[in-house]
């Protein structure tokens, strides 16, 4: 295919950029320029990939993870930073307007500048996506909340003077004329109500992670457990403790401990010889020669987790983590423990189970062929040239 001007509009959320940036870098090395449109607190890893990089400004609370658990409020939180990004987008592809624009689930300023210029568009969802009922069992919910009229309104009168094509808010907001999920089709809510005829599951694209580093697992370790509460909620001092009780100097198990950013191994005591202790780790690296895996049930974390076919403990901390959790539970690969029960001996009674039964693991490689054969991202890049016909 001949060299094509594909843009992607993203999310500051790393979170949303990673599972995606594979991607990028095989749209890059199939020869097309590729402009990426994002915050510069995610810069670094769009410009590795290969990618021209656009730059704004979000007001998102990236920076401090000051998300409100109000769900109206997290949802005009992303309204108002579309309203105030797709200013500084036009400014950018109003000159230089690609073939095709690819946009962030949470980008709706994406969608509404390739809308209003009449260009082909596609989704690239992070996490699962909406299906046939979806509105009336969870958007009218919301919908009901204090304050969605007021979201409604405002959301209606930015399209119309967007110049976006689509001006109904759900629909818009909810039903891309073309999306692709990065997740496994097992991940998926009601899946068999999914529009296959709009939504394609290629699976994770996960590629060479070199560039974050590596990882050895030690001469000596019989068993490898990684713990880890991804990169937004890890300010969880009492939950590592209870983990070092748990799985400290517990016999056959070396145990990597990652604490986040926020978080100062000083606060955690004693650590014990079997435990290594990072504010950061390269997950996928460990996860690869791991035996086990805690996880806040993150969509990225719990494809990772399957991708690698490591049996879970899913401990999940806020928003879709709950029914990940759930949902990792009912594949038949993980056991669900909630923070306040999340005691040493509820942990450690977990580790074992999980390890332990040979179902778990049966299940673990059966769902890891259905996750390879999605496609994962070849099938992705396909799919996204298919559109520039």
């Amino acid at each position: 295919m001949s060299r094509r001007h594909i843009a992607m509009i993203g999310s500051p959320i790393v979170s949303h950029v990673l599972p995606g940036i594979e991607v990028i870098r095989e749209l890059v090395a199939r020869g097309h320029r590729v402009t990426y449109a994002d915050d510069p607190v995610v810069a670094e890893q769009i410009t590795a990939a290969g990618a021209e990089f656009v730059p704004w400004t979000t007001t998102l609370p990236v920076a401090d993870n000051s998300w409100p658990t109000d769900p109206i409020s997290v949802m005009n939180l992303f309204l108002d930073d579309a309203m105030q990004s797709l200013p500084q987008l036009r400014a950018h592809y109003d000159e230089d307007p690609a073939d095709l624009y690819l946009y962030d689930i949470g980008s709706y300023a994406g969608r509404a500048l390739a809308e209003a210029q009449g260009r082909p568009l596609v989704q690239l969802s992070p996490t699962y996506v909406a299906w046939k009922g979806y509105q009336e069992e969870v958007g009218d919910v919301l919908m009901g909340l204090p304050g969605a009229d007021a979201y409604r309104e405002k959301f209606a009168s930015w399209l119309a003077a967007a110049g976006a094509r689509t001006l109904d808010v759900d629909a818009f907001s909810g039903m891309p004329d073309r999306s692709i999920a990065l997740i496994t089709k097992a991940m998926q809510p009601h899946a068999d109500r999914v529009d296959t005829d709009v939504v394609t599951f290629v699976g994770p694209c996960l590629g060479d992670r070199s560039g974050q580093g590596g990882w050895s697992r030690p001469a000596d370790a019989e068993n490898v457990l990684l713990v880890s509460l991804g990169s937004a909620y890890t300010h969880q001092v009492e939950f590592y403790r209870r983990c070092l009780t748990a799985f400290g100097d517990l016999k056959g198990w070396h145990v990597v401990l990652q604490i986040g950013r926020q978080t100062d191994a000083a606060e955690l005591g004693e650590i014990p010889a079997n435990v290594e202790v990072h504010n950061w780790v390269p997950q996928l690296a460990i996860l690869e020669q791991a035996d086990a895996f805690v996880t806040h049930a993150g969509m990225g974390g719990s494809s990772e987790g399957l991708y690698t076919g490591v049996p879970m403990i899913a401990v999940p901390q806020g928003a879709e983590q709950f029914g990940n959790a759930d949902k990792l539970v009912e594949l038949g690969v993980a056991r669900r423990i909630d923070t306040d029960d999340a005691t040493a001996e509820a942990l450690r009674s977990a580790l074992l189970e999980v390890t332990g039964d040979p179902e778990v693991r049966r299940r673990s490689a059966e769902l890891r062929a259905q996750l390879l054969a999605e496609g994962g991202t070849r099938r992705a890049a396909d799919l996204i040239e298919n559109a520039l016909d």
